[in-house]
Order: C-alpha cells, then sequence, then structure tokens
C-alpha cells in the first residue's frame, strides 16, 4: 500500500505546473490549481498516516533485532562455557538455538533494512509535496491576483506597474505566470491604445468639423445670406 500511495505523490511532485498554469490562464480560473491542492492535500494526509505506521513498525523490527542479536550474543558465549567445562551435548543443544536465533535475527535486521528504506522515501516524498504544494499555492495567489488585474485591465487604460513585483520571485514556474500574465496585459494594453487613438482622431475630426461649420455660419451672417443650410 505504501508503494501505491508514493507513486501517486510522485506523479504530483512531478506535475507539469507549466501546463497547470497554462490551462488555468486558458480558462481564466484557478479551479485548476485548487484541484490540485485538494487531491494533494488528501494524499499527503494519507502518506503522513502510513508514514506514521511504517515509522512505529521500523523501531518494532530495530528492537526485535537488537533483542533478538543480543540473546545470540549470550548464547555464543554460553557455548564457550559449555564446551570448557566439557558440556558437549548441551552446547550443540545450545549450537543449535544460536543458530536459530541468528537466523531470526538477519531476517528482522533485512526487515528492518528494508522498513527503513521505505520510511525515509516516504519522508522525502512527504518532504517534497510540502514543497511542491507551497510552491502551488503561492503560484495560486500569484495567479488569482494577475487574473484580476488582467480583468481589471479590460476596463482602463491605467498602467500596472506592479506586474514587476513578482519578476524574480519563486521558481521558474512563478515567473513563467507573471510573464504569460504581462504577454496577455501587453497585448490588452495594444488593444486599448488602438482604440484610444481611434476615438482621439474621430474626436479631433468632429472638433475639426464644428470649427469649419461655424466660420461658415459667421461668413453667411457676414453676407447676409440668412441661416445656413
Amino acid at each position: 500500500m505504501a508503494q501505491g500511495i508514493l507513486e501517486k505523490i510522485n506523479i504530483w511532485i512531478s506535475a507539469n505546473l507549466h501546463a497547470m498554469v497554462d490551462s488555468a490562464l486558458e480558462a481564466n480560473s484557478v479551479k485548476v490549481m485548487d484541484e490540485y491542492i485538494r487531491r494533494a492535500d488528501r494524499d499527503l494526509d494519507t502518506l503522513e498516516t502510513q508514514i506514521v505506521t511504517v515509522g512505529g513498525s521500523v523501531r518494532t523490527l530495530k528492537r526485535k533485532y537488537e533483542e533478538m542479536a543480543a540473546a545470540a550474543e549470550k548464547l555464543d558465549r554460553n557455548i564457550d562455557t559449555l564446551l570448557t567445562a566439557g558440556k558437549t551435548d548441551q552446547a550443540a543443544r545450545a549450537q543449535s538455538e544460536l543458530n536459530m536465533k541468528q537466523q531470526q535475527a538477519q531476517e528482522y535486521y533485512q526487515q528492518w533494512q528494508a522498513q527503513e528504506g521505505e520510511y525515509k522515501k516516504m519522508l522525502d516524498a512527504k518532504l517534497k509535496l510540502e514543497a511542491r504544494l507551497s510552491t502551488v499555492r503561492q503560484e495560486r495567489e500569484h495567479l488569482a491576483e494577475l487574473l484580476k488585474l488582467a480583468e481589471a485591465k479590460q476596463l482602463t487604460t491605467k498602467t500596472i506597474k506592479s506586474l514587476n513585483d513578482i519578476q524574480g520571485v519563486g521558481d521558474q514556474d512563478i515567473r513563467r505566470i507573471g510573464d504569460a500574465i504581462r504577454s496577455r496585459l501587453d497585448r490588452e494594453d495594444a488593444q486599448l491604445e488602438m482604440a484610444s487613438s481611434r476615438l482621439q482622431d474621430q474626436m479631433e475630426e468632429s472638433i475639426e468639423q464644428s470649427q469649419i461649420e461655424q466660420q461658415l455660419e459667421e461668413r453667411r451672417k457676414r453676407l447676409g445670406l440668412g441661416g445656413g443650410a
């Protein structure tokens, strides 16, 4: 079961954040990141429960190994004493028992080492996933804020200088968020600039036309031609 959860955790750790961010930007929503966080948190809780279980098993196996090894060492000394005393039959029985205890000790040792290896993998995966989740949560907040700025940018021509604040923050994925949103806002700026330019041209043309009509009306009055056509 531990191997299964480790595989799932490794999937979360190796998730392509670039693709995740692109999906969020495309959908104009952080839901895809919220879903990642929710599911990864759930599996992290499962992993932590299993870490406690495996950690307890590691300590139990280590204790049993040490107890069996100590018993075998004591028995080994007793065999020497029995042989010195000429008690060959008892020494033979003790040797048979020693062989059994040494075998059991070896089995406990192997199980202990295997479980400890699994335990270390789980702890390592836990630390990596926690770090990954921290990054995703930070990126999620940056993305949510930037999406709001992008939405607001569609309604105003006010320059947003806070975009520069995210440069160099976090890892490459966070910078990618800023670059992606910055490009989006740059395009919006260009569109707004074009729209503003067209509006300005129309206003200037309208003002110029009004001036011409006013000048013509003044000429008509001076020439006694009455009202304009």
